[in-house]
């Protein structure tokens, strides 16, 4: 009798400490369970604060060239040079060679540099090119004259962005533009002129592409 108290009380013993390994194992898990919780939802509090930051810049970047805006009539500029384009390419004695029209450069400039490519270009046209093209048709003279007068007030605009520095000039725009320069002089200055002026086409569908413009009107 004595013997099967013992036994009952060793089982009683065994019984209890199996429960309480149970527990242990229980709580081990929760705590574990707790901790891969605590470090998901830091992973996503992570997560949520760069995708916050991210948009944040972009609408800075976005509302910034919205507010380029290129302030002119863009229709009258298309309209006057489709009027001399024929006459001004009819002079182009160099068929074969191109300044702007294949140039893979401008149509992969990401939308941070557009301000800073098209300021660039516009002082390309002003002062080299309009200045370069020596001109006897006094009509033609008057329309050309025309959108180097449209092209001044497009540059007033984008000075007054970068005075507000909105129109930032990294080194992807420099050498975009150093390229077309490049092409420019491998000619000579007037042919230079003429053949720029007859692609002056390709700029104005690049402007109307990638800014938002208003009529000055």
């Amino acid at each position: 009798m004595h013997l099967d108290v013992w036994v009952l009380v060793l089982s009683l013993g065994h019984h209890l400490l199996q429960v309480k390994l149970d527990h242990l194992r229980q709580g081990l898990a929760t705590q574990v369970t707790l901790r891969a919780g605590a470090k998901g939802m830091k992973l996503q509090c992570v997560s949520l604060w760069l995708l916050g930051t991210i948009l944040i810049l972009c609408s800075v970047d976005n509302h910034g060239l919205r507010r380029c805006l290129i302030s002119t009539d863009m229709h009258h500029i298309e309209e006057s040079f489709q009027e001399i384009k024929r006459a001004i390419q009819a002079k182009d004695t160099f068929p074969n060679v191109t300044i702007l029209s294949t140039l893979e450069t401008l149509q992969i400039i990401k939308p941070l540099d557009v301000c800073c490519v098209t300021k660039n270009l516009l002082e390309f046209y002003v002062d080299r090119v309009f200045k370069d093209h020596q001109e006897p048709n006094p009509k033609i003279l008057r329309k050309v004259s025309s959108i180097a007068n449209s092209f001044l007030y497009m540059q007033k605009t984008l000075r007054q962005c970068q005075e507000q520095r909105q129109c930032h000039c990294r080194q992807e725009a420099t050498n975009a533009t150093r390229v077309i320069h490049d092409n420019y002089d491998q000619l000579e200055v007037r042919a230079a002129a003429i053949k720029s002026l007859g692609e002056l086409d390709v700029f104005l569908a690049w402007i109307n592409k990638n800014h938002e413009v208003t009529s000055s009107a």
